[in-house]
C-alpha cells in the first residue's frame, strides 16, 4: 500500500497560482496511477486530473484544461498539480489519490484505493 501526504494549499486571489504537492511513501510509487480530486463544501468530490505510472499520459476535467498541469517525479515519489489563473470556483479541499496499475476514470473516485488527507485551496475574487 502507499501513504499520501498533500501540501501547498493556501489562500490566493483570483488569477493567482499555486503548486500542490503529494508525497508518497510505502509501496513502489511508480507502480501507481495518480490523480487529483477536489471537494467543495456541500458538493460531490470531483476528479481534476490524472497521470499514468510513467508520467506520459495526463487527463484533465474540462473546467481546468489549459490552467492546471499534473506531473510526477518518480525519483522523488512526488505528485504535483500546478494551478494557474485560479478562479473562485476552484476553491475546495484538494486530495491526491492512487490506484495501482492502470488509471481509472476521474468520474469513479471510488476506484482509487489510497487517499491523502487533503490540502485546502481558497481563491478570493
Amino acid at each position: 500500500q502507499v501513504q499520501l501526504v498533500e501540501s501547498g494549499g493556501a489562500s490566493v486571489q483570483a488569477g493567482g497560482s499555486l503548486r500542490l504537492s503529494c508525497a508518497a511513501s510505502g509501496d513502489t510509487y511508480s507502480s501507481y496511477c495518480m490523480a487529483w480530486f477536489r471537494q467543495a463544501p456541500e458538493k460531490e468530490r470531483e476528479g481534476v486530473a490524472r497521470i499514468d505510472t510513467g508520467g506520459r499520459i495526463a487527463y484533465y476535467v474540462d473546467s481546468v484544461k489549459g490552467r492546471f498541469t499534473i506531473s510526477r517525479d518518480n525519483a522523488k515519489n512526488t505528485l504535483y498539480l500546478q494551478m494557474n489563473s485560479l478562479k473562485p470556483e476552484d476553491t475546495a479541499m484538494y486530495y491526491c489519490a492512487a490506484v495501482r496499475g492502470a488509471c481509472n476514470s476521474l468520474t469513479r473516485p471510488y476506484a482509487y484505493k489510497y487517499w491523502g488527507q487533503g490540502t485546502q485551496v481558497t481563491v478570493s475574487s
